[in-house]
């Protein structure tokens, strides 16, 4: 049986731009991709701390140091820049794989640079 999961996280990032013209999906700075886990294509789901909103993506590649948290597409509608978002990732595993598994989360801070790396102990 596969289990979905979280595989990783991007904690409480700011939005730097909202595109609803373009086409959909969240930029995102390639060392906070990098932090997490999450790689370029990978389906997420964020979440807007400020209004509660929810809304599916994938990912496309910010440069590397920028700070970019740009949503794209129309659930740039969602969120305004400035908000705060949790980007979780999810992966199917087995129950082998979840022992196994140690979710990384990326705690950012000012100007959307990691301030803590975190990484869950499934047990």
């Amino acid at each position: 049986m596969l289990r979905k999961v979280l595989f990783g996280k991007i904690h409480m990032a700011r939005v730097t731009a909202c595109r609803p013209e373009y086409v959909g999906s969240i930029t995102i700075d390639q060392d906070l991709l990098d932090a997490s886990g999450i790689r370029v294509s990978d389906a997420v789901a964020v979440a807007n701390c400020r209004n509660g909103e929810r809304f599916e993506t994938y990912v496309f590649r910010g440069e590397r140091g920028s700070g970019v948290i740009e949503i794209n597409g129309a659930a740039a509608h969602l969120v305004e820049p400035g908000d705060r978002v949790i980007v979780m990732h999810y992966a199917l595993m087995t129950d082998a794989e979840y022992r196994e598994h140690r979710p990384r989360v990326a705690v950012i801070g000012e100007g959307n640079a990691i301030a803590q790396r975190i990484s869950y102990d499934p047990s």
